[in-house]
């Protein structure tokens, strides 16, 4: 009886060094995930939010009930409103959680944060995040337009927008054209997109002279950003990106896109401007995918810039649904329905892929 009873206690005194081992690999193990996490996390992981944000205010535009409308455009009403409060609720949760990491990321390694913001290519999507939310903003089915805390949340939102134009376009204006002709490239027009959706959205609250002078603001140096991008296309780097990145070559049709819905919300209609502006798009979207060997090496390996294909794709079904209700044609009609569906199916093909090639850490 002794000896079992000395046995026993010998057994838990050998057992309780590896409960203590168990435990404290446990927690090395969750660290080194976290670690991984947020030193493999960057500011282009944004590209999702944004995507999944227009794509929120895709889905509400043509959800709106039209006088008078062809039946073509009818075929997007007959989408259930609970779809499109599951998508928004869905961008929301996603940018929260994006938004979270970077957090997290600022905080624990803010040296990796402090070289994004150097970077030529990085410091131009700490613009999504801002754009992403003025987008959900647009789009949420929770708060009217006159509301006073949409207002407030506008005023918010701009603020960080305002304070990167002021950091990169200084440097623009006091270093000269050399500098711009060294750091620009096709990401470097999400600063003029964060204008423009920035002005689309005053314009949506009443607001109409700050919605004037962002636009004015974003036009002058797009101009001039699209002038020095034009310039630099030819060669191995395609305006300055590396492979991989030529997704976002795409930006080029995405600027007027956002330019076109920005001027019809000032002027309250889509008018000849505004056309021009989605014609231009047009044309550089054809442009470019009639162009597919420019990205076959980008697409060999699945990355995340992948996600550059969609919000461009998506500003342009947006632009095209406001030229469609304003022409009121069969063929108007037709090119709404063919971009919204590629649109929709190019997001929907993002997001599988992306959760089939996700390879966190979690043991």
């Amino acid at each position: 009886m002794i000896a079992a009873i000395s046995k026993m206690a010998g057994s838990q005194k050998d057992s309780q060094p590896h409960i203590v081992i168990s435990v404290g690999v446990a927690r090395s193990k969750t660290q080194s995930s976290l670690t991984f996490i947020l030193t493999n996390f960057h500011a282009g992981y944004f590209r999702i939010s944004l995507s999944l944000s227009s794509q929120a205010l895709l889905w509400k535009i043509l959800k709106e009930p039209i006088q008078d409308a062809h039946a073509l455009r009818r075929v997007f009403s007959l989408m259930p409103s609970a779809a499109f409060t599951l998508l928004w609720s869905l961008s929301l949760l996603t940018l929260l959680a994006l938004s979270l990491l970077y957090l997290l990321r600022c905080f624990f390694h803010f040296n990796m944060v402090k070289d994004e913001f150097l970077n030529r290519v990085g410091v131009n999507y700490l613009f999504a995040p801002w754009i992403s939310f003025l987008l959900l903003l647009e789009s949420t089915p929770f708060l009217s337009r006159t509301a006073i805390c949409h207002q407030v949340l506008w005023c918010v939102l701009v603020m960080p927008v305002l304070a990167l134009d002021l950091k990169i376009y200084g440097q623009y204006l006091t270093k000269g054209k050399r500098h711009l002709a060294t750091v620009g490239n096709p990401t470097s027009q999400l600063s003029v997109i964060g204008n423009l959706v920035g002005a689309q959205v005053a314009a949506g609250v009443g607001w109409r002279e700050s919605a004037v002078a962002m636009f004015g603001v974003g036009m002058a140096h797009y101009l001039v950003l699209f002038v020095t991008l034009y310039q630099r296309l030819s060669g191995e780097h395609c305006g300055g990106v590396p492979v991989t990145l030529r997704p976002v070559l795409f930006l080029f049709f995405a600027a007027p896109s956002v330019a076109s819905l920005a001027w019809g919300a000032i002027i309250g209609h889509f008018d000849s401007a505004s056309k021009m502006l989605f014609f231009l798009s047009l044309f550089l979207f054809m442009s470019l995918i009639t162009r597919p060997m420019m990205f076959k090496k980008a697409m060999r390996k699945f990355d995340v810039a992948w996600w550059a294909y969609s919000f461009p794709l998506t500003a342009l079904a947006l632009a095209s649904a406001q030229y469609a209700e304003e022409v009121k044609g069969a063929m108007s009609h037709a090119l709404t329905l063919l971009l919204s569906s590629l649109s929709v199916l190019v997001s929907l093909f993002l997001m599988v892929v992306t959760v089939l090639h996700t390879n966190l850490p979690f043991y």
